[in-house]
């Protein structure tokens, strides 16, 4: 029976590519040529989660696989863990327009999160059969 263990770094690499470039390239073009009107404001959030979970997908891939649990993190939690870091600094920008970020507004915030992951893992953790 096969053991089941976390993917290699390079299956994330076609996917941090795609999601890094059309993230920052996105950001870079709207930033450079669009006026900060409402629906460019929308799309600076939806590629800020893009870019961010880009940049953020294989220092989690690589962390998962020097830091193997049990269960080993399948492709689905590692893509997962690094949407959590793609959601939460985009967050951080939505809160400073208006002016209501603080450091223990974010602490908290990426406290929240971490929490979340953690149960995540605890009940996959507790259904998981060898």
């Amino acid at each position: 029976m096969r053991n089941p263990s976390t993917p290699p770094f390079l299956t994330f690499l076609p996917a941090t590519l795609f999601l890094m470039v059309v993230g920052w390239g996105g950001l870079g073009a709207l930033i450079l040529y669009e006026p900060p009107t409402v629906w460019p404001r929308w799309l600076f959030f939806f590629l800020g989660v893009l870019a961010c979970t880009g940049t953020a997908l294989p220092v989690v891939a690589f962390l998962n696989l020097r830091f193997q649990g049990t269960p080993p993190a399948t492709t689905g939690v590692i893509m997962r863990q690094a949407l959590w870091f793609g959601i939460y600094f985009p967050t951080l920008a939505w809160l400073r327009i208006p002016r209501v970020l603080t450091l223990s507004l974010a602490v908290l915030l990426a406290l929240g999160l971490f929490i979340v992951e953690w149960l995540l893992r605890m009940r996959e953790h507790s259904q998981w059969k060898p």
